[in-house]
């Protein structure tokens, strides 16, 4: 691997850290019991997926036209820093929130996240300058295994702290929490100094004397010419609809194991064994897609997700709490051996599909269709708790959005973004 995509894929290691403690693991367990204590769970569930659907609706609105103006040539590398700082200050400031405090801890995490996502934008975009058509598979398979693989890091030291706080001085498992995010913090600053410093911009559109004008002007005409795109935009439909199922089931897969019944310790544990088992898993995922194709992948990890949401509907009805216990487990394996895969070859495949110097441009569409994905589940899932009283109703939609997801990635032209062409 060259510096450049070395530097590339330390960027996942960066950014896995956030993902792994504030969205997934150990913050969405500081909402429930410490700043929405005293709030029904139900409701406190439902609100968690209100607050990331809202996050990801207001990124969704500004990524297309971000990602045309960061194409002006300099512009990318000025939007990544930005969204990056953003993120890494409001992860600092999650210190903050104490018991009760349910709104400053939303709004918090909401700017965090706006701050993660909006630089994963310009990151991914940064794919078609870092590597060639023939590498994009394996290089970003590699981003999401080390940045699985990495982010245990950060997360292991903060379990430590949370399991054992006195032995770091801390007075409770509380203060260790808030260390966990400072270390969080400062892990995804420091691995980030790599792509800050070696990765630039190739590909771009020539500098304008006004940039913001010409900006509203290419948005409109790459819809106008929708057409000339038609591969490209059949892909991010069915994307729109399977990535939905993946997003929803990473971020409320944690609340809906406390509703289920599930400690604390447990949590973290399946966690951490996510991560670790995720890092072959996305490697395969970028082999097999080498030798036997990238849509035949992103079919298989479709199926296995599939699986997972029959799983998971059932798991509420299940006699004991052993047998639930055993049951999460199962779904976590299964989670570890596709969630990097098809978020990967969904990347690459994307990246072989556009022009290059509008990298950002259309991988500003390829976040909107995500983002707005990302709207639908919570939303379905927060519905149902609230309605229901219960978290596992809404989950069987996601059978069908894998359905849709499917259906219209077989009508991309089977010539269309893959390394023979």
């Amino acid at each position: 691997m060259t510096r450049e995509e070395k530097s590339w894929i330390l960027y996942d290691v960066a950014n896995s850290a956030f993902i792994l403690t504030i969205a997934t693991a150990v913050m969405p367990i500081f909402f429930k019991n410490v700043a929405a204590r005293g709030v029904d769970s139900a409701v406190s569930t439902a609100n968690w997926g209100l607050a990331n659907a809202f996050a990801s609706l207001l990124l969704a609105l500004l990524a297309p036209f971000l990602g045309t103006l960061a194409d002006y040539q300099g512009w990318k590398k000025r939007f990544f820093l930005g969204f990056l700082l953003l993120g890494v200050i409001f992860t600092l400031m999650l210190t903050v929130p104490g018991e009760g405090d349910q709104a400053l801890c939303l709004f918090l995490y909401v700017a965090a996240y706006i701050g993660y996502a909006g630089a994963n934008i310009f990151y991914d975009a940064f794919l078609v300058d870092v590597t060639n058509d023939r590498k994009m598979d394996w290089i970003s398979a590699n981003g999401f295994a080390w940045g699985y693989i990495g982010s245990t890091v950060p997360f292991i030291l903060g379990m430590i702290l949370i399991q054992r706080p006195a032995f770091a001085g801390f007075d409770s498992p509380l203060q260790a929490t808030r260390a966990a995010f400072v270390i969080t913090a400062l892990w995804w600053l420091i691995f980030s100094l790599p792509m800050i410093r070696n990765v630039h911009q190739r590909h771009y559109i020539p500098a304008s004397t006004h940039p913001l004008r010409r900006s509203l002007r290419r948005l409109a005409a790459t819809f106008r010419e929708i057409r000339r795109y038609r591969p490209a935009f059949l892909f991010l439909a069915a994307y729109f609809f399977y990535i939905d199922g993946v997003d929803t089931i990473i971020r409320m897969a944690t609340a809906y194991g406390v509703d289920i019944g599930m400690t604390t310790t447990q949590l973290l544990t399946i966690i951490l064994v996510i991560q670790i088992l995720a890092f072959p898993f996305a490697l395969l995922y970028g082999k097999l897609a080498d030798r036997v194709g990238t849509k035949p992948m992103l079919y298989a990890g479709m199926g296995v997700y599939g699986i997972i949401v029959l799983i998971a509907y059932a798991l509420p009805s299940m006699p004991t709490a052993q047998i639930r216990t055993l049951f999460y487990w199962i779904l976590a394996v299964l989670v570890a051996s596709s969630q990097g895969g098809i978020q990967a070859l969904s990347r690459s495949f994307f990246g072989r599909l556009i022009p290059k110097e509008k990298s950002a441009e259309f991988f500003g569409f390829y976040n909107i269709f995500g983002k707005f994905a990302t709207i639908l589940g919570p939303l379905l899932m927060a519905l149902a708790s609230r309605i229901t009283g219960q978290s596992r109703y809404g989950i069987l939609s996601l059978v069908v959005l894998f359905l849709i997801g499917g259906l219209l990635l077989s009508r991309v032209p089977i010539s269309v973004g893959t390394r023979e062409e």
